[in-house]
């Protein structure tokens, strides 16, 4: 055992783009995904888990921080994060943890550890003011990053590309950190964050994962493209904002896409797998809560969508699963939770073992611990998940509201809308205008003005937007000084050196320890 602390180590593996509709723990048949399962089938699984902004830095804004998007201004993809912003990496470290993130988080601007003590990857993603949104012309595309429809036609097979080369590295570098943890004298508890970017589009996969897939009949969406006219108002927004309607799609294509993103999936299982098994291998296995969940979904051609930015299903509900057999049983949640319940949670999951107190909030959170309902203490839970959605594809703040079996989604520029996803899980039918559930959507009404002021956090989004625009615009001209991620590397200190004792060197580096080494002393004949 490699004990060295009675508090958990704490394993985080995040997703990209990673929907809970397309793996077998959530009820999907064709994804091929063992070692998620299996954690799942013997961890806490929580059904109803929802992305706090169904998109990718503020999902992570709002998984890191606590707070909803709007209170900690993780409004887009180019959203800045002060450095000043505690984060679950400042809360484990005041509670003695040592903090790892190998990967993407997607934080932008100069700070880009935000509470991690070691990050031992760059971004996949510009740090910069680059990807910023206008919501004073909204309906103008912006070419240079928005999403398009080559991810769709370009789908199939590829030895290789600038997502798998990153994530080869992200899984091998995570590996590397459980290894220099275990044989390092370091006796802090150890809280990784491997964050890959798979299954995010484009969907491209290695032969290897397609091949899985050779015999698997491969299903069209549920829900086709609606007939024009009656796609609702958002959705409309989505399909100009990614150029649906700039390509003809064949049913091969699409099943096409499904089929690399199905492989990609596998190909982030099979990485979920060798974490674990260095863990084991390391004898870090029982003393490890590990947490494995998604920024956010992909719409996979629901409705005629693909990505996500949408409170939908397939977009917005992600994986979220807690695994730790020693310390919980086995258990289905059906309480709607989401991002920002991870914080509380975290620091729960710290405090057992710890020898301090846990420190109190630093700023307002907008999450609640969800250690009770992993050990089946549903009582007081509110059952209740929030999203909110401030980025391209609207013009106004968008807020979707999950509680109990119903899901309202409200903007000031559409239609209310209100889904029974018992009765409707594909979410076809709008309730929001039927009588029979006019208390329903006023409840949630009352909700949503006590959530937000409407008006207020336009003006916000859109004066943040135009600052950051200003700004980059300025640092682009002269010399460009990015503020992405350069690991530190000394080769000084790698491998064997001659200011090294080689013996020792070589003892130290190795896991388990060596038996001692002890010779005679030489002596010359």
């Amino acid at each position: 055992m490699n004990h060295k602390t009675d508090q958990q180590n704490i394993l985080i593996v995040m997703t990209d783009q990673l929907t809970a509709k397309a793996l077998g723990c959530y009820g999907h048949n064709e994804v091929i995904s063992p070692n998620i399962d299996r954690i799942a089938n013997q961890g806490v699984l929580f059904e109803t888990a929802y992305s706090s902004s169904p998109l990718c830095a503020p999902g992570r804004y709002a998984f890191m921080t606590g707070q909803n998007i709007s209170r900690c201004g993780g409004y887009d993809n180019a959203a800045y994060l002060p450095a000043t912003m505690p984060t679950f990496a400042h809360y484990l470290r005041l509670m003695g943890y040592k903090t790892y993130l190998s990967g993407k988080m997607h934080f932008v601007g100069p700070d880009q550890l935000h509470g991690f003590e070691e990050r031992v990857t760059t971004d996949i993603y510009p740090a910069d003011f680059g990807w910023v949104p206008d919501w004073n012309n909204a309906d103008q595309r912006i070419d240079l990053w928005y999403h398009n429809m080559s991810s769709v036609k370009q789908a199939g097979v590829a030895a290789i590309t600038n997502q798998l080369s990153y994530d080869d590295e992200v899984g091998s570098r995570a590996v590397q950190v459980i290894y220099d943890y275990a044989r390092s004298e370091d006796r802090r508890p150890l809280c990784l964050v491997a964050s890959f970017i798979h299954p995010h589009d484009p969907y491209a996969t290695r032969k290897k994962y397609w091949d899985l897939y050779e015999d698997t009949d491969i299903s069209l969406p549920q829900v086709a493209r609606p007939a024009a006219g009656r796609q609702d108002a958002h959705n409309r927004r989505l399909e100009s904002a990614i150029g649906v309607d700039a390509v003809a799609l064949s049913e091969q294509e699409i099943i096409d896409a499904r089929r690399a993103y199905y492989g990609n999936v596998s190909y982030i299982d099979e990485w979920l797998g060798r974490l674990q098994d260095t863990l084991d291998e390391c004898g870090m296995a029982k003393n490890t809560t590990i947490i494995f969940t998604s920024d956010h979904g992909d719409m996979l051609g629901e409705f005629g969508l693909w990505y996500k930015m949408s409170f939908r299903e397939w977009s917005c509900r992600i994986p979220m699963i807690i695994y730790n057999p020693s310390r919980f049983k086995p258990r289905r949640v059906k309480q709607a939770v989401a991002h920002v319940d991870m914080l509380p949670t975290l620091v729960d999951i710290a405090a057992e073992g710890a020898d301090a107190d846990q420190p109190a909030p630093i700023d307002p959170l907008d999450g609640r611990s969800l250690l009770p309902l992993c050990s089946g203490n549903e009582s007081g839970d509110t059952d209740r998940a929030i999203s909110e959605y401030l980025a391209e594809g609207t013009s106004a703040p968008m807020l979707m509201i999950r509680q109990a079996q119903y899901k309202y989604i409200s903007c000031p520029t559409d239609l209310d809308q209100l889904f029974d996803l018992e009765r409707d899980p594909d979410e076809k039918n709008n309730l929001a205008a039927d009588d029979a559930h006019s208390k329903d959507v006023r409840s949630f009404k009352d909700q949503a003005a006590d959530h937000w002021d409407v008006d207020l956090i336009r003006e916000k989004v859109i004066t943040d937007q135009q600052r950051r625009r200003a700004v980059h615009s300025a640092l682009t001209i002269g010399r460009y000084q990015g503020w992405d991620f350069n690991p530190a590397l000394d080769p000084g200190e790698q491998y064997t050196r001659s200011h090294m004792d080689l013996t020792a060197f070589d003892v130290a580096s190795r896991y388990p320890k060596p038996k001692p080494f002890k010779p005679k002393p030489f002596k010359r004949k």
